[in-house]
């Protein structure tokens, strides 16, 4: 007998139109469907592979993976950006080792094929001598190229399937959240030197859900905002200015959140005191090249999650994580301080400590939310419970569409949500779960038709 085929349907249930919203624990702890995850998710839609700007010259390159597919991210002699398989022709061993660098070749240490910067295979060993078969010389040696490779604003997508979607779709209006980002400078955005790179163990939608989770704040991060409160009366003698969550209870802040197609979302909220932000100091340029209304909201804290694997976070600084499952309970992340390219040396110097103070692997809030999924995931542990409570709050709230500061922005979301602080919403949860549930029944549905 065959065994049942893989149901999606089980694990999230979307009744939004009878005020629920239900995501089974199963999901952050079944090792098999982790694996349907990289399968029918991370290797069958788009993910992010990195900055054009990190690899800037002919025959740079950085390694990353789709997946559990290790690829090398790469420019050729004439400035080709190129996505190839990270592994030899001839018997799958790694080629490029190292994280980032610039090489003209890579040479597997194995047998020692080489391989130009654009993946072609330029010598195989005593080639010569060797009494290779035809059907071997008829077969292209060169390192594999990936499905489908794009860029946007110098961000950098993947995906080895040859029919997902273009780029442009599955951006869709969420692009406007990353030009807030990438506007920001004269000459774009880059990425400061320096990357911080630490694994929790947890599972990788639980850093999905706290980019977007404005709950957790005052009941995670108490010691920071303790700090924040004697910074103010000057007891501490640090002149740094930190953002003051507190502040955005005030009935005057407005908050809000927007979901898109493919599992992007946003949320958002009008900063009560924007000269804390980086940008502030060059905010008269900000305004007289991008205009007052794209300037208040870059002004504003917004933290973007672009499904399933990039997160652009600016309540605090700005940040760039890159997210990459290893297991059902651990997760790795990659972050980088990110900053308009050019910026004044005084700025930048104010940017890192405030990433440093809140951001940061060591600073005040990932080591107090890493240890909160860590939480989660032991508590996942009680097999007996089947199903979360944490999709409800701003159920009543929430509206289809667009809301007034959509269409200030020009975007037409999948849903919005605005007001006070307290709602502090996570119905934007949402379109991470029905992404999922789409790319695991489409997966389900391929591999119940195969024989």
């Amino acid at each position: 007998m065959s065994a049942p085929q893989f149901d999606p349907a089980q694990y999230v249930k979307d009744r939004v139109s009878e005020g629920d919203f239900v995501v089974s624990r199963d999901i952050f702890r079944d090792p098999g469907i982790f694996e349907l995850e990289m399968k029918h998710i991370f290797e069958s839609t788009w993910v992010f592979v990195g900055m054009a700007s990190q690899v800037p010259r002919p025959h740079d390159f950085l390694t990353t993976w789709i997946g559990r597919h290790p690829v090398i991210v790469s420019r050729d002699a004439k400035g080709q950006l190129h996505c190839l398989l990270n592994t030899c022709r001839h018997r799958g061993a790694t080629v490029c080792h190292t994280r980032q660098g610039n090489a003209r070749n890579h040479v597997c240490q194995y047998h020692g094929w080489v391989y130009d910067s654009a993946g072609k295979c330029l010598d195989i060993k005593d080639q010569s001598g060797a009494r290779y078969g035809e059907p071997f010389n008829c077969e292209s040696h060169d390192l594999v190229e990936v499905a489908r490779f794009g860029e946007y604003r110098g961000l950098l997508f993947a995906s080895l399937n040859a029919q997902v979607h273009s780029l442009d779709e599955h951006l869709g209006d969420a692009r406007t959240f990353i030009d807030l980002v990438v506007d920001q400078g004269a000459d774009g955005i880059e990425l400061i030197p320096g990357v911080g790179t630490y694994t929790f163990r947890g599972n990788w939608k639980l850093q999905i859900e706290n980019c977007l989770d404005n709950y957790h704040l005052t009941s995670t991060h108490p010691s920071f905002m303790k700090i924040v409160e004697r910074r103010k009366s000057g007891v501490s003698g640090n002149p740094l200015k930190a953002i003051d969550f507190e502040r955005y209870r005030l009935p005057s802040v407005v908050r809000g959140g927007f979901t898109f197609r493919h599992g992007h979302a946003v949320v958002w909220g009008f900063n009560p005191d924007p000269e804390v932000r980086p940008l502030f100091a060059d905010i008269d340029a900000v305004r007289a090249r991008v205009g007052e209304l794209r300037a208040k909201w870059m002004l504003a804290t917004r933290n973007l999650t672009l499904y399933p694997n990039v997160q652009l976070a600016e309540n605090a600084s700005l940040q760039l994580r890159v997210i990459r499952p290893i297991a059902p309970e651990l997760t790795e992340m990659r972050i980088f301080c990110m900053a308009p390219v050019g910026e004044a040396a005084q700025t930048r110097a104010y940017r890192l400590r405030q990433f440093e103070d809140f951001f940061n692997s060591s600073g005040l809030a990932t080591p107090d939310d890493t240890q909160s999924y860590e939480d989660c995931q032991t508590g996942y542990r009680a097999r007996s419970l089947s199903r979360l409570q944490g999709q409800h709050r701003g159920m009543l709230s929430v509206r289809p569409g667009g809301d007034q500061y959509a269409q200030e922005l020009g975007i037409a979301p999948e849903t919005s949500q605005h007001g006070p602080f307290e709602v502090q919403d996570e119905t934007v949860f949402h379109a991470s779960y029905r992404e999922w549930l789409r790319l695991m029944t489409l997966g389900a549905a391929r591999d119940g038709a195969k024989p």
